[in-house]
């Protein structure tokens, strides 16, 4: 059977810890994280992502199309997440409940806003992400009338 199970929208912590890249620093954010277009230059291309989705899910017990799936950085690139390491990376379902992508994609935006504008810590906001991101989600997107 799977080794992973995810819950209500968290991948399984043992599986999906969550992973840092070590090059991106809260002294180096001006360059990296908080520089328009950061994502999109670090992000693996489809021949690295396919088989890392493939053989997480299959590690979720996923037997369903790829297409109901995000391969999701749980530590979101945009905050500095490890682009590639499997233990980043999820197999995060869409619209199974309303903690879905779509919501992590507003709380990814969120913080990334907050660490930029010097709000939030870097690693405060990594630690967030990686833990509990429905948690941020409510402090810092529900509360504020921006949700649903």
């Amino acid at each position: 059977g799977s080794r992973c199970t995810a819950r209500d929208g968290l991948p399984d912590p043992t599986c999906t810890p969550g992973v840092a890249d070590p090059r991106v620093t809260q002294a180096n954010i001006h360059e990296t994280i908080c520089r328009s277009g950061y994502s999109a230059n670090v992000r693996p291309p489809t021949s690295v992502t396919v088989p890392i989705k493939a053989e997480r899910m299959s590690a979720y017990g996923y037997t369903d199309a790829p297409a109901n799936y995000e391969l999701d950085h749980l530590i979101s690139l945009e905050l500095g997440g490890h682009p590639s390491d499997v233990r980043n990376l999820w197999p995060e379902a869409y619209g199974r409940s309303e903690w879905d992508a779509a919501r992590k994609d507003q709380v990814e935006n969120k913080l990334h806003d907050l660490v930029c504008s010097g709000q939030i810590l870097l690693a405060d906001a990594q630690r967030l992400e990686a833990a509990d991101w429905k948690v941020a989600w409510t402090k810092y997107v529900g509360t504020h009338g921006q949700g649903a």
